[in-house]
């Protein structure tokens, strides 16, 4: 309730859509540092490399946006951050839940946020526009609200929670760092929209952190072992 609720008053109180996206992507760090405070999950150094690198990656989106014109009001900011907060929260809240099923937690939480924000609609959107905008909502509109219900939702938060349960807090949630790239992704193939170089760049350091993320205990294990053999290794003989 609070993360969605928050990320579009956010957005309607002046920050534009795209740099919202990127904002939020601080939950990354606001989960870690919770579950490594309340949960006693383990910050290993390959996450800090990878969470920074993966960190300017999306710097450098932003910067690129700020750069093209867009800018955004401080209110709108500072609640796009609460948003990732409460969204950090939601993570740790769905990692505590062991032996939950994850799609039934998914379904019942889903029944406390609707009144609250068709509260938040009517005080903020001038009354009864929202209930005229959904008598009037095209039938693009529903396809977008039932995909967001659906897939978005159901499944996709479904299985990010089922991650949650299966593997550390700290390898997982910076992959939410995919999603403004998954963004400029979907510009380019559906909108026949054209990255720039600097966007690029963006994209290629976020895959690049999350790649340390993942592997680079293992890279590292690997490339030190492959280090400690070739020293070992006999001298080969001269040939005469």
């Amino acid at each position: 309730m609070f993360q969605f609720g928050l990320l579009f008053l956010g957005i309607k109180l002046g920050m534009p859509a795209g740099l919202a996206s990127l904002v939020i992507q601080l939950q990354v760090f606001f989960t870690i540092g919770l579950a490594v405070a309340f949960m006693g999950d383990r910050l290993h150094r390959w996450n800090v490399a990878g969470a920074i690198v993966a960190l300017v990656g999306i710097v450098v989106l932003g910067a690129y946006k700020f750069a093209s014109g867009l800018s955004g009001t401080l209110i709108g900011f500072f609640i796009i951050i609460g948003a990732a907060f409460a969204w950090a929260v939601g993570n740790v809240i769905a990692k505590r839940a062991q032996g939950a099923d994850t799609f039934a937690l998914v379904v019942w939480s889903s029944t406390v946020p609707p009144l609250p924000l068709a509260g938040l609609s009517y005080l903020f959107e001038g009354g009864s526009a929202g209930w005229h905008a959904v008598l009037g909502a095209s039938w693009t509109t529903w396809i977008c609200v039932l995909f967001l219900a659906w897939a978005a939702t159901l499944f996709g938060y479904a299985k990010w929670n089922d991650l949650l349960h299966r593997y550390p807090t700290t390898l997982i949630s910076p992959f939410a760092l995919l999603i403004p790239v998954a963004g400029l992704a979907s510009g380019a193939i559906f909108l026949a929209e054209r990255l720039a170089p600097v966007q690029v760049a963006g994209v290629v350091l976020v895959f690049a952190g999350l790649a340390i993320n993942v592997y680079g205990a293992r890279l590292w294990s690997w490339l030190s072992g492959r280090n400690m053999r070739a020293e070992r290794a006999p001298p080969r003989p001269a040939r005469r």
